[in-house]
This record gives C-alpha cells, sequence and structure tokens, in this order.
C-alpha cells in the first residue's frame, strides 16, 4: 500500500484511498501538470480542508503524497534519489493552497532544500463542480510556478578566503516565480526543455565556482550557551577553522546558534538545522563540522536533516593525526584512538548495540554484520592496547638508562603551533619538522641540549624533550591513546612551558594546559614558562605578560631572541628540581 504522510489525523478511509489513488496517476514526461491531475489534488484537498502535495518523478510518476504544506511534507535530503549543488533532484512537486496569494517563503526554502525541479502552487476556490463522468474540475482558481535560478542560486566563491568565519552571513538562493498562470497555460510549458536548461545553467555555474576538488567544502557550526563567555566562543571558533584548514579542508561559512542548552537531538533546533542544510546546499558545501563533540545519534540525525557529512571537533583532530603521524609508534596511538572512537558510532540494536543476545528482539539466526565488525574493531584495540603498553615500558626503560646516567631532563610542552619544534631546532639543530599549522609534529624528540651550570657555570648537558601539542579540551581518546608519548611530560625533571604571545587567547592556552597537566596521573615537575613569537606582539601585550608572569622568559625561536637567558634560566629550573627531591 502506498503511503500517505503527513497530518493525518481525523482522515476517513475514503480520504485515504483518494489519496492512494493518487499513486496510480502517470503525468506525460514534457508535462509539468495536466489540467485533470491538478484539479483531483485540487477536489481531495478541498474535502480535507488542508493542504495537499503529490511529488513527481521525471517520468511524471507520483512517487509520495503528503497533507501538509511544501514545509511540512518535505523529503528528507537522503531519501531524494540525487542531490548535489550541480544539480536538481529530479523531483517536481505539486501543491495546493487554501489562501488565494503567491508561495510563501517558506514553500520556497523547502523547493531550495530539496532542489526540487520545480514547485508548482495551486490556490484552490473552497468551491467545484464534477463533470459528468466523475471528474473533477472548477477547484484552481489560479496557479503559480516556481523554480529555482542559477545566478547567484550560490555565492559565487572565487577564493574560499573571502567567506571564511563569516557569522549569520547566509547567501539566500536565488528562485523565480511566475505571474498567476491558469491550470491550462500551466500544462502548455515544455517541462523538459525547462529542467535541462536550469541544469545545463547550474553545471556551468558549478564548474566555474568549483573550488580545489580535492579539500573539504567545510560549513562551520557553533553554539554558544550561558557557560561560555562570548570571546571565549570566538577563539573556539577561529581555532576549529585553523584545525581544518590543517586537516586540509576550506571553510567556505560560519553558522552560529546561542542556546540556553543543547538540544539532545539536532544540538541545535530545528529552523537553525533547517538554515544549516539550506546554506549547505546553497554555498555546495560537502563536509559540516560542529563546534564541539557530538554523540552518533546527533550525527545521524542531523545527516538524515542536512544530507551532507557531519563531523564533530574530536574527528577534525583525529584526522590531522592520522596525516601528521610518521613513526610506528605515533601511527600505532593515532590508530588506537580512531578505533576507541569508532567503537560507539557502529549502529545496532540492544544494550551493546548487538543483535546477539537473551531477550526479546536480541536473538537472531547468526552474527550479524555490525556484530563481526564490532568483534574485529575491539580485537585490534586489544592487540594495539599491548603495543601501546610495550612502547610505554621501552620508554620507560630508556628514561631509566638516561635517569642511571644522570642527565636531567626537560619537556616541552605547550598548546599547539606555540612554536616547540622550532625552539629545539633553534637550541639543539635538530631538524624536527616545522611548520605554521596546528599539530605539525606528534612523535616525541629528545635531543642533548648544553647548558651552563647555575652554580658553576661549567658546561652541563641536559635532554630536551619536544612532546604533542596540547588543544582546548583535548579528547580524552586520545589522551588515552597518546599515554606513552605524555609519560615523557611526567617523568621530566622540569617543564618549560612555551606560550604563543602572539595569539589572542594566549591566557586562554595557558589555563588549557595547565588543565590537561593536572589531569596527568602522576604530577609534573616545576615548569618554566616561556612566552615565544615576542617579535609579533605589541609592548602593550609584553607589558601584561610581564605583569601576569614576572618570572617568565621572553623570546623568539624563529628570531633565535632571548636563547641564551632561557638556557640560563633552564639551569635554574634543573637546579631547583634537583634540590626539591624530583631528580
Amino acid at each position: 500500500m502506498e503511503t500517505i504522510f503527513g497530518n493525518l489525523q481525523g482522515l476517513k478511509s475514503s480520504q485515504l484511498k483518494q489519496l492512494q489513488r493518487l499513486y496510480h496517476q502517470r503525468i506525460p514526461g514534457d508535462t509539468i501538470t495536466t489540467s485533470d491531475f491538478s484539479q483531483r489534488l485540487a477536489a481531495i484537498s478541498t474535502e480535507l480542508n488542508q493542504p495537499v502535495c503529490a511529488y513527481l518523478n521525471r517520468r511524471g510518476q507520483v512517487i509520495r503524497v503528503g497533507v501538509g504544506t511544501p514545509r511540512q511534507t518535505q523529503i528528507p535530503p537522503l531519501e531524494l534519489p540525487r542531490y548535489g549543488a550541480e544539480r536538481l533532484s529530479g523531483i517536481r512537486c505539486i501543491a495546493t493552497n487554501l489562501k488565494p496569494e503567491p508561495p510563501n517563503e517558506a514553500a520556497l526554502t523547502a523547493m531550495a532544500m530539496q532542489r526540487l525541479d520545480v514547485l508548482v502552487v495551486l490556490n484552490i476556490t473552497g468551491t467545484g463542480f464534477t463533470r459528468r463522468g466523475g471528474g473533477a474540475a472548477g477547484y484552481i482558481k489560479e496557479a503559480y510556478l516556481a523554480h529555482l535560478t542559477p545566478q547567484d542560486s550560490r555565492a559565487l566563491i572565487t577564493s574560499p578566503s573571502l567567506l571564511k568565519v563569516e557569522s549569520n552571513n547566509v547567501q539566500s538562493p536565488s528562485w523565480t516565480v511566475s505571474s498567476p498562470l491558469s491550470i491550462d497555460d500551466l500544462a502548455l510549458q515544455d517541462f523538459l526543455e525547462l529542467v535541462e536548461n536550469l541544469e545545463a545553467e547550474f553545471q556551468r555555474e558549478f564548474v566555474a565556482q568549483e573550488v580545489d576538488a580535492d579539500h573539504d567544502r567545510v560549513l562551520l557550526v557553533g553554539v554558544i550557551t550561558d557557560q561560555i563567555t562570548p570571546q571565549r566562543f570566538q577563539d573556539t571558533l577561529a581555532e576549529l577553522a585553523r584545525l581544518v584548514d590543517t586537516a586540509g579542508g576550506d571553510v567556505l561559512q560560519t553558522l552560529q546558534q546561542k542556546r540556553s542548552r543543547i538540544h539532545p537531538q539536532t544540538v541545535v533546533g530545528e529552523g537553525k538545522v533547517q538554515e544549516v542544510a539550506l546554506t549547505a546546499q546553497t554555498i555546495g558545501a560537502n563536509l559540516v563540522v560542529f563546534d564541539r563533540d557530538l554523540s552518533p545519534s546527533q550525527v545521524r540525525n542531523l545527516e538524515a536533516q542536512i544530507g551532507v557529512r557531519v563531523v564533530d571537533r574530536t574527528e577534525v583532530i583525529l584526522d590531522i593525526f592520522a596525516q601528521r603521524a610518521q613513526s610506528r609508534a605515533g601511527k600505532l596511538q593515532v590508530e588506537l584512538a580512531q578505533l576507541e572512537y569508532m567503537q560507539p558510532r557502529l549502529t545496532g540494536r540492544g544494550r551493546t548495540m548487538s543483535r546477539l543476545g537473551g531477550g526479546i528482539g536480541t536473538r537472531g539466526p547468526g552474527e550479524t554484520k555490525l556484530e563481526t565488525e564490532r568483534r574485529a574493531i575491539q580485537q585490534r584495540i586489544s592487540r594495539l592496547q599491548k603495543e601501546v603498553n610495550q612502547l610505554q615500558a621501552h620508554r620507560s626503560r630508556l628514561r631509566q638508562r638516561r635517569q642511571h646516567q644522570e642527565v636531567p631532563s626537560v619537556a616541552l610542552v605547550g598548546y599547539t603551533n606555540a612554536g616547540k619544534s622550532t625552539l629545539l631546532n633553534a637550541l639543539t639543530n635538530a631538524e624536527v619538522y616545522t611548520a605554521d599549522q596546528l599539530f605539525a609534529t606528534l612523535d616525541p624528540t629528545t635531543r642533548r641540549l648544553v647548558i651552563p651550570n647555575s652554580s658553576t657555570s661549567e658546561p652541563q648537558e641536559i635532554l630536551i624533550t619536544d612532546t604533542v601539542g596540547f588543544i582546548h579540551e583535548l579528547p580524552p581518546s586520545l589522551m588515552d591513546a597518546f599515554r606513552a608519548t605524555l609519560e615523557e611530560v611526567t617523568e621530566a625533571d622540569g617543564l618549560l612551558h612555551l606560550v604563543d604571545l602572539s595569539h589572542p587567547a594566549w591566557l586562554s592556552h595557558i589555563r588549557s594546559v595547565r588543565e590537561i597537566l593536572a589531569q596527568m596521573p602522576i604530577t609534573p615537575g616545576p615548569a618554566l614558562v616561556a612566552f615565544n613569537k615576542i617579535d609579533q606582539v605589541s609592548s602593550e601585550t609584553l607589558a601584561l605578560a610581564r605583569e601576569e608572569f614576572p618570572l617568565a622568559v621572553f623570546i623568539s625561536a624563529s628570531q633565535r631572541l632571548g636563547l641564551e637567558t632561557l638556557r640560563q634560566r633552564l639551569a635554574q629550573l634543573i637546579q631547583y628540581a634537583v634540590n626539591s627531591g624530583k631528580y
């Protein structure tokens, strides 16, 4: 039996049968609608006293019937036969309207959301008569024909940077609405010629505007709640844009919403989800990135309504880590983090998202594909955990050997992109890879550094280790997977906390690093704060930092400024660590 969608409350069985009979209608391929089909739809709508929508494919077959407005009965993007900015969906909607007015914005937005071939709105009279032989007639007062227009239907994207982090600046799609037409005039329109010309224009425009096909075209979505300050929210969004850029995506636009609390199903409200979907379709985005962690059900709900892939902040960070990992140890830890992130996102039934078990609805004829995948992932996680434990033990032996040789060690910590690798290169000529990117290096690098002894001024060797960069709300799966790397921090005699003073949120970065250090299972040693990139900051920022952190060192690793002072202060740090019993 054909399915009827929308508001079906109070409908009689005879009325449902009339709606079901619409599925047996067929329109000629080159015709938008016939007079007979339109009158029949209008007659049913008049009897129901509700708007009715019929959706037809290009073969003229009715594929969906809904009771309600085009907005209420629209087809979810994932159920459309095709979906993309360069073409139309191949479906038209014939809708009735009880009010004598042109299509409203909600109906036109629904048309744009689904990229309908055309939208026909039939304003009905509320009366009518029946022809001899049973055909309905006289129910339609006037008709309107609407369709998307290629010109300006997407923002002219000549450069992704033109649209980066432009909040609440949504380019509206462009559409055309005809003047009132008679039903006979509408039937004379050549439907196939219309849609073929439209799609040819869309295709030309899409090719002209196409950004690098190898890059994801990204729409960012940020949600600000009462628990976060506006400045912190803007810093988070800017950082997310940097993360996407580092991962190889192009940020086309950013949408924001202020909410008292997160919506449990879709994070943002229903209206904002519609706006996100329309904006993604309008600007040609193929990826939507949210500024917070999403639950598996939230991802499913959002993808079903938006029609493009949806990821959260953690997944972007994991992708960057996967690209950056060079050593076997780094790749091992990244794979472990990815699998632990993926495991709860396998969908299924029952308490453990498996169809196997004891109880009604959980028994089955055998192991399902889901269960097989879950088992394989769990086995792989167990194997990787063992390898990470072996890596942990190996690094522990190396540290014990260094301690036996009485060589003090310093761990270089800091927010990602603070310049840790650049500083290590400047101090030790280590030739570690550096770039103005987040998480440019993942693998810890240990080098020997000669500093003057704080007591005797004689040359003294210490070990300095570059560690993975921290970030605000570092995902727990990464904290766990990288515990072998992070132990370099807890086992060091002292910490050199490097801060990018040129970043507007440097104070927030310091807090984030200290919060992560506080979560370490072993309390790290004493820390020396060093402010980097002083050649790129104003005198006011320098003065504020000196006032807030009077014991800090001020350097520029890239310009090699203040490095001798840093060596002396490192010697004092080691001396303090030795005297305090840490070493």
